[in-house]
């Protein structure tokens, strides 16, 4: 698998697409999900709730994460999101990995 292709692939889709963004899975592995999101500047993933565990690493460009704690993060880094509700601004032209694990098998408690 080449993420820097399948990028260039998400690009192409958000140019096409009326909103300037576009999804794909790349990686789904029982709880744990990874997608290639590519926004085009301005682009807005508007505020919804957050997995267990998410993170997202800008591949290209330039984010703005939302909510109660927001942060900018650029190509190269990488962020860690709380467990509260937040949303993705595109301050450029840009392409993430979101990974995710969506749930937490039952015989694993969660640190307090």
């Amino acid at each position: 698998m080449n993420v820097i292709e399948i990028v260039r692939e998400q690009f192409a889709l958000a140019h096409a697409h009326e909103r300037g963004r576009s999804a794909g899975l790349i990686a789904h592995d029982g709880v744990l999900r990874q997608t290639v999101v590519a926004l085009l500047e301005g682009g807005v993933l508007s505020e919804h709730n957050a997995p267990h565990a998410a993170s997202l690493f800008c591949l290209k460009g330039r984010i703005r994460i939302t909510g109660s704690d927001p942060v900018e993060i650029a190509e190269g880094e990488l962020a860690v999101l709380t467990h509260e509700p937040h949303g993705v601004e595109a301050l450029a032209d840009s392409a993430f990995l979101l990974t995710t694990v969506t749930s937490v098998p039952e015989n694993v408690k969660e640190e307090s």
